[in-house]
């Protein structure tokens, strides 16, 4: 068995234990018991504890959820069709495990985890639009995830309140937005650009040279 298969099978057990012990070390303990795994093994696979077994088990839902959009013929839909289909396809992925999402949004509450938590919803939204087929680098691509960080957030937060089966005020929830945001990042990106092009202009009409432009570097 590979490190990663058994970081895998302990994850799998931990997530048994999360909906009653949280994102905790009594969770991991619990887990390797069931595995006949000590303390020490537990500490081998996740020298991190709860921080480091939580962000497997976001990564392996980024990891599913690309898996689960290779399947769908992108190419044919809107950006916003396509944002939107990676959106539901996260949260189909940790769908058996609302709970631990659940409790996963307390954990990344602490003062302590708060800079975890976003490094792990950034990592989930870059992988949304990465697949939707974003290739920016300039200030589009800090707008687009941003954006994307607050409908995922909040869609995340209605997912976790919907007792329907098939969950269809979610996804309508999420389209709402969706929509919503794709009018507030077009202005928005009008307005950055303008501010961020707004020094040229004003060197342009003085007559003068931005500094850095058009200069060699020493």
């Amino acid at each position: 068995m590979t490190d990663s298969d058994r970081r895998d099978v302990l994850l799998d057990a931990i997530l048994t234990h999360v909906a009653f012990d949280g994102w905790t070390q009594t969770a991991l303990l619990r887990a390797g018991e069931d595995l006949g795994l000590s303390a020490s093994d537990v500490a081998l696979i996740f020298p991190r504890g709860p921080e480091e077994a939580i962000q497997a088990f976001s990564r392996r839902a980024d990891t599913q959820m690309l898996s689960a959009l290779e399947e769908l013929d992108l190419q044919e839909m809107r950006v916003h069709e396509r944002v939107t289909a990676g959106v539901r396809a996260r949260l189909e992925c940790v769908a058996g495990h609302r709970e631990a999402v659940q409790r996963g949004l307390s954990f990344f509450a602490m003062p302590q985890n708060a800079r975890l938590g976003l490094s792990c919803l950034y990592r989930t939204v870059d992988a949304i639009w990465y697949a939707a087929g974003d290739r920016s680098t300039d200030y589009n691509y800090y707008s687009k995830r941003l954006l994307l960080s607050g409908v995922y957030s909040s869609t995340v937060l209605y997912w976790l309140n919907d007792r329907s089966e098939d969950f269809a005020p979610t996804w309508a929830f999420l389209e709402r937005r969706i929509g919503e945001v794709m009018k507030v990042g077009g202005r928005l990106g009008k307005a950055v650009g303008g501010l961020l092009n707004l020094p040229d202009r004003i060197f342009a009409r003085s007559g003068m040279r931005r500094p850095g432009r058009g200069a060699r570097r020493a």
